[in-house]
């Protein structure tokens, strides 16, 4: 029998609520690089420094994750730049 793919794993709830860079990344279910790619697009919050530590609040990927674009819509070729909305 063959084990499920490391991807497609569902991953336990967080136990902490302020998570490292990895941890963020699993929890929005990304890899770190495409992570650092959404947080420098403005889809994923900043970090909080904490004694030295960067860490993400588990609320503010919450938030975030639950403002991207769905139904059907991409995020390819949104310009982040400029944005009629804002």
């Amino acid at each position: 029998m063959m084990g499920t793919p490391a991807r497609h794993r569902v991953l336990p709830p967080p136990t902490a609520r302020l998570l490292s860079r990895p941890e963020a990344a699993a929890y929005a279910g990304v890899s770190p690089t495409t992570f650092d790619r959404m947080m420098g697009d403005g889809f994923m919050p900043g970090p909080k420094k904490v004694y030295g530590r960067v860490l993400w609040d588990v609320r503010a990927l919450d938030a975030a994750i639950d403002c991207l674009p769905g139904d059907g819509m991409s995020t390819e070729g949104v310009d982040t730049v400029s944005n009629d909305w804002d």
